[in-house]
């Protein structure tokens, strides 16, 4: 298992750990890193439709290593045991969340990460049912915003984020947003 506070302070220095093919860990920080700013975030038409209509019920933290586990159940993947330990101790501390969204009564899709300070940091995304971890995502920034955070890092940009606003910035412009971030005073 990784330990805690080693996890802990490389978010706070920008950097993540990934599994890699032959279960070792790697350590990353891309350059350019991509967020989504909470201000800018856009919610598609067919989306915002779906979240009226009340499909999904979400909820935060009630299945975490569910989700996780969720995450981790698909062909390509860097979240090991060893990942999924470390989190999992995380999501005791009070640092690293699920988003879920259910659908008659059983998880559809959700998504975790780490909040330290004012920074919220994805980490992964799944779906079982069409438009969940979609609306996972709707929920988290949500919540976000009503607890005043300041950065959501994705990490790395895809089509997928890209709708929702998603962008790149260079490294350097991360950790200065990352530093002002942390430090404020927020709970998840």
């Amino acid at each position: 298992m990784i330990d805690a506070e080693l996890l802990l302070q490389g978010y706070q220095l920008g950097v993540f750990p990934m599994a890699m093919d032959d279960d070792s860990i790697g350590w990353f920080s891309p350059d350019p890193r991509a967020i989504i700013p909470l201000e800018k975030f856009h919610v598609p038409h067919a989306l915002r439709r779906i979240a009226r209509k009340e499909i999904f019920e979400t909820k935060i933290d009630q299945r975490f290593a569910d989700v996780i586990r969720a995450c981790a159940s698909r062909n390509q993947t860097w979240i090991n045991r060893e990942i999924i330990e470390s989190y999992e101790r995380l999501h005791e501390l009070g640092y690293a969340h699920s988003v879920e969204a259910w659908s008659k009564g059983k998880l559809a899709g959700g998504l975790y990460g780490v909040a330290i300070g004012g920074a919220f940091f994805g980490e992964s995304m799944f779906h079982r049912e069409k438009d969940a971890s979609k609306i996972a995502l709707v929920r988290l920034v949500e919540h976000l915003r009503a607890k005043k955070f300041a950065l959501l890092d994705t990490q790395w940009l895809t089509p997928h984020l890209q709708q929702f606003g998603a962008m790149e910035i260079s490294r350097a412009h991360y950790l200065h947003l990352l530093a002002r971030a942390v430090e404020l005073r927020r709970k998840f």
